[in-house]
């Protein structure tokens, strides 16, 4: 049984209206790169520096007292998250007037001091300096580079170059449309945004394949409709397929994002935030890009 009937959407019509708004959503995306790069945004203690400590306390602790408690003691940075079903806390401090090797000692001390009946152990302590932030910031500069690279390869190796070009200007646009929403939103940018966006890629150039290799198959068969037609029928028969894989995965990381707890809750809003931007991307900008590419070839060729 099919979800989608056959459909006969025109979305090739509709590539001006899909490249403004993926336009706009990309010059926030630069945006957000640029703050980035410079600090600005919400960057988390993996890029930029900081202490991590858990602890596990013998009771609960209201997560607003222990702000409060941290905030008066000169730790109003503070980022507490509470481990769900457990009396964990996990808190992390950026950078801090106060000396790194001192903070989780001062946190410690402070929650000793304030709840001396409420028992408590130290789970782990993490520490990371500046300079090792800015090598892991680099370093994922370099993964994303080498995964777009390894895209653009891969597509060109199996349909065509102008299809490279596609998938990867379309993975981009996904990258940056996940960097604007965490930029927008001020939400924290760490090690599992930067998985998020990597899993994100991945999913992206699958969708795009299977719309891709529709489209070669249908181009194979050299019909005499034009080749707006051939890629909208394409699109249309594949629809109900995309449709019922990314609704599949969605369902998926929205049970993550709803009862995942608050470790994993950013990093499964990302998945969430992904799929629907990799859905659209497959569908209104991957292959609209490869149409245009081809269509100033053909122009080319008959001047």
């Amino acid at each position: 049984m099919q979800l989608i009937k056959k459909t006969n959407i025109d979305f090739i019509g509709k590539r001006k209206i899909s490249f403004v708004i993926s336009a706009i959503i990309a010059i926030i995306g630069v945006i957000g790169i640029v703050q980035i790069a410079r600090n600005a945004a919400n960057m988390g203690i993996d890029f930029s520096g900081g202490t991590s400590v858990q602890l596990n306390f013998n009771q609960p602790v209201p997560i607003d007292k222990a702000r409060l408690v941290l905030a008066n003691n000169n730790l109003k940075e503070a980022n507490l998250q509470e481990v769900k079903d457990t009396n964990r806390l996990l808190i992390k401090v950026g950078k801090t007037t106060l000396a790194s090797g001192n903070v989780a000692e001062t946190i410690k001390g402070v929650f000793t001091k304030e709840f001396p009946e409420n028992a408590f152990i130290v789970e782990s302590s993490t520490e990371i300096g500046p300079s090792i932030g800015d090598k892991l910031k680099q370093d994922t500069l370099i993964a994303v580079g080498i995964s777009l690279l390894g895209i653009i390869l891969y597509i060109a190796w199996r349909f065509d170059f102008k299809f490279g070009v596609g998938a990867t200007l379309a993975t981009l646009h996904d990258v940056l449309a996940m960097i604007a929403v965490f930029y927008v939103l001020h939400k924290e940018i760490n090690l599992l945004f930067v998985t998020a966006v990597l899993t994100i890629a991945g999913y992206s150039l699958t969708d795009t394949v299977v719309v891709f290799d529709r489209i070669r198959e249908n181009l194979h068969k050299k019909l005499s409709e034009p080749i707006t037609d051939v890629f909208n029928r394409s699109i249309n028969e594949v629809l109900s397929r995309t449709v019922i894989t990314s609704l599949t995965t969605f369902l998926a990381a929205i049970s993550l994002l709803l009862f995942g707890g608050e470790v994993i809750h950013d990093f499964a809003f990302a998945l969430v935030v992904g799929i629907v931007v990799a859905t659209y991307s497959s569908i209104f900008i991957a292959s609209p890009i490869v149409l245009e590419l081809e269509s100033r070839k053909s122009e080319r060729a008959s001047k």
